[in-house]
């Protein structure tokens, strides 16, 4: 049986079909939208497939049952043609207002040829946009829908430069006000980004938006399937280890089923299957790191995030939570949910191996500045899994002095322990090492402990003479792997300030 192509960065409905790529049916979902509401806001991390849904909900306004032979709403819908007005920032120069309302201005044109309407020259972009709706709508005597492709681009593009941010801030709000003037003519909007900015017009102006991000009903409207994975690309995974696969690449959820990156399966498939961090690769993000190291965040923290629904709701150019934009751009998914007392509070984690990896990788990178610490993390892992605790000493203490000096001489952060744990604990998370932060026991919290296939590293770290060893014994932080049927170490780690590397590693094994 001949396999289907794999539709890699082909986000147009039309040519999947038509070309006969591989296709995930998702118009069950498109279908149920499209009935039961008018306005829509949806957000997802980058390369989730958002464009390809946007144009699949284009090809259903345009009726082109044709296209939907087979699939879920073929025959359940009465495909008539609407007005479409179709709008991605997905390309465009936002680095100046200028550049802004140029490509808002090309984007309008395109659509005025698609539609055959023309706009006054004198009118603003605002002016535009409705002059555009208003003559669709008399035009095709059809009301009219309009798509948003990654509504937040602009902002997102200058969040490092927050005076340029706030520009295009108001630029967008007085842009997308239009659409609530102009509900008599619109039959559907939907509208999807990354983050949801509290100060933009379309959620203070549009009241009666829909914000399906967080709906159980939808958790699956965008990736793929568990099921999926093991059904729809059975063929071209076969012999494959789907347990492996959904540990290194699923886990992203949106309070429903787990689903992963569309980009990470086709690509892992086109690559022979090999383990790579092929959706995390496609954008480093800078201004993420730039952040952890400005708040001094201590990562282990990442194991224990709690939050409440308004934190999870939106954020603004002026305040910027690390936690909330970890969560909108996909670094961070929520694991749980529990309720008390009608609060809910979600608890997120890393949803998988690749994001675990690459993320902590990029920040113990980032954070310590080593030119090449490849070869030292690898001495540091070969330490772990022989047991090897004098080598262990001396690779750790070569990772410490590798950091540049220069690294230090305006920044405190060296004179705290949460540094140096957080530097090894993305380092050896990064290594692919199970890593439990602030690990939880009946006599306190270890501060790391590493589980290893055969080895279990119970560690303490402390600063400037304390006694690290003394502490995990004192508090018998051990006891809670006793029954693991494992070697198991205690690791008493101290560092210098003054020295900025370890002063002392103690061990014993239980």
């Amino acid at each position: 049986m001949k396999l289907k192509k794999l539709p890699i960065g082909i986000s147009t409905f039309s040519e999947i079909i038509q070309e006969e790529y591989l296709y995930i049916d998702k118009t069950k979902i498109a279908l149920d939208l499209i009935e039961n509401g008018k306005y829509y806001f949806l957000s997802r991390p980058r390369r989730f497939g958002k464009s390809l849904f946007l144009d699949t909900l284009r090809s259903i306004f345009d009726g082109k049952k044709e296209l939907f032979q087979g699939l879920y709403i073929y025959d359940k819908w009465k495909f008539e043609k609407y007005p479409v007005i179709r709008i991605s920032f997905n390309d465009g120069d936002f680095k100046s207002v200028e550049g802004f309302k140029q490509t808002i201005y090309q984007i309008l044109d395109f659509n005025q040829r698609q539609l055959d309407i023309s706009c006054p020259k004198d009118f603003n972009l605002s002016g535009c946009f409705r002059r555009l709706i208003e003559e669709a709508y008399l035009k095709y005597n059809q009301k009219v829908v309009i798509l948003i492709d990654e509504y937040d681009k602009p902002i997102l593009d200058n969040i490092e430069n927050s005076e340029i941010a706030r520009l295009m801030r108001e630029e967008l709000k007085n842009f997308y006000s239009v659409i609530k003037g102009a509900d008599e003519y619109l039959k559907f909007v939907f509208i999807t980004g990354v983050s949801k900015f509290s100060k933009v017009s379309l959620f203070s102006g549009l009241n009666n938006i829909e914000d399906i991000t967080l709906d159980k009903r939808y958790a699956t409207i965008c990736g793929y399937t568990q099921n999926d994975v093991e059904t729809s690309f059975a063929e071209h995974l076969k012999g494959e280890d789907f347990t492996k696969i959904r540990r290194w690449y699923n886990g992203y959820k949106w309070l429903g089923d787990g689903v992963y990156n569309p980009f990470d399966i086709l690509l892992f498939i086109s690559k022979g299957f090999v383990y790579e961090n092929y959706w995390f690769s496609t954008a480093t993000p800078t201004f993420l790191l730039k952040l952890i190291e400005k708040n001094n965040y201590f990562l282990p923290n990442l194991e224990n995030i709690v939050k409440d629904q308004k934190m999870l709701d939106s954020f603004d150019v002026d305040y910027i939570e690390l936690e909330t934009l970890m969560w909108q751009t996909g670094y961070l998914t929520i694991d749980r949910v529990e309720t008390i007392l009608d609060n809910r509070s979600y608890y997120l984690t890393i949803p998988n191996q690749e994001v675990t990896m690459s993320l902590l990788g990029n920040v113990a990178d980032f954070m310590s500045k080593i030119p090449n610490p490849k070869a030292t993390t690898n001495a540091i892992l070969l330490s772990l899994i022989h047991g090897d605790l004098d080598s262990l000493q001396k690779h750790i203490k070569a990772l410490f002095a590798s950091i540049p000096y220069n690294l230090f001489t305006n920044n405190k952060m060296y004179e705290y322990e949460g540094y140096y744990v957080s530097v090894f604990y993305a380092y050896m998370k990064a290594m692919g090492i199970e890593v439990i932060g602030e690990d939880v026991t009946n006599k306190g919290r270890i501060d790391l402990t590493l589980k290893l296939p055969d080895i279990i590293y119970v560690c303490e770290f402390k600063t400037d003479g304390t006694d690290a060893l003394s502490q995990i014994k004192k508090m018998k932080y051990h006891e809670k792997y006793l029954s693991e049927n494992k070697d198991l170490y205690l690791v008493g780690i101290e560092f210098d300030t003054s020295d900025k590397n370890i002063n002392k590693l103690e061990w014993e094994k239980v």
